[in-house]
Formats: C-alpha cells, structure tokens, sequence
C-alpha cells in the first residue's frame, strides 16, 4: 500500500476495472479500499502508534482533529465486468464508495458494468472478455470520460 498511496494523491482521475467474484470485489480491491482510509484522511504517520498498538490508534483517532479527504476532487470511472450476477451491484457499491471520499464521476459513460460469456463456463471467460470489441471500445470511453472531468 505504501507503493499504491502516492499514486493515488498524484493522479487527476482514476478509472476502476474488475470483475465481480461471487456478486462481490475480489479480495485484492477489497483489501485496497479497506486501506485507502489511510489516504483518505486516516492517521498520515503510521509510526505515531509504534506498530500496531491498539489503544495509541484509538488515542488518535479520538483526539480533535481534521478528517481531510485527501482524494477529493478527482475524477473515477468504475468498469465491472463478469459472467453470472453481481455486475450492477458491485459497480454500485463501488461509485457509493468512490463519492464517500469526495472523488467526482466523470460521467455516465465511465460507469459500467456488463456480462461477458453469460453462464458460460468460467474456464474460458477470459477468452469471451478478450473478443468483446465492443467491451473494449466502452472502456476507452470510460479512460476518455475520466481524462475529460
């Protein structure tokens, strides 16, 4: 995370492109957005607890201080693809997310959400994402979208 923060806070926009597992994120973003609090206004000086000290977190995090949104402002486009359910409810939760931390949609063409390879079987989806053309054509609307914003 401490490689994955500082791109972040530099960058104008960010575009989000993941499949669905199980009408879920999978595990690796959850665990990116679980920490991103960080970068949204969490403790900036991890050091300041010595590890992970428990009542010298909840000390800071009770003390009176700001909660700035560090990524405000920036723009998201959220492409969720995948081969059963959970597409639209994923693509949902994650754009609630992105507004929770002050981050602007850039718009309706870069927020998608699609089936590829509907119920067919998993072993090769990969193959129904590569041939979707028009897949790809929705995403590089979406990186144009989030450029513009």
């Amino acid at each position: 995370m401490a490689d994955i923060y500082p791109l972040w806070t530099a960058a104008h926009g960010v575009i989000i492109i993941t499949p669905v597992h199980w009408n879920q994120a999978p595990s690796v973003l959850k665990l990116m957005i679980d920490r991103l609090v960080c970068a949204d206004g969490g403790n900036p000086d991890p050091t300041s607890t010595h590890g992970k000290k428990a009542t010298q977190a909840k000390a800071l995090e009770l003390a009176d201080r700001d909660y700035p949104q560090r990524l405000a402002g920036r723009a998201f486009g959220v492409v969720v693809h995948g081969d059963t359910e959970g597409a639209q409810t994923l693509r949902r939760c994650l754009v609630d997310w992105l507004h929770g931390m002050g981050l602007v949609n850039a718009g309706s063409a870069a927020q998608l959400d699609r089936y590829i390879g509907y119920y067919e079987p998993y072993a090769t989806s990969h193959v129904a994402l590569g041939a979707d053309e028009a897949m790809f054509e929705e995403m590089r609307n979406a990186e144009r979208g989030t450029r513009r914003a």
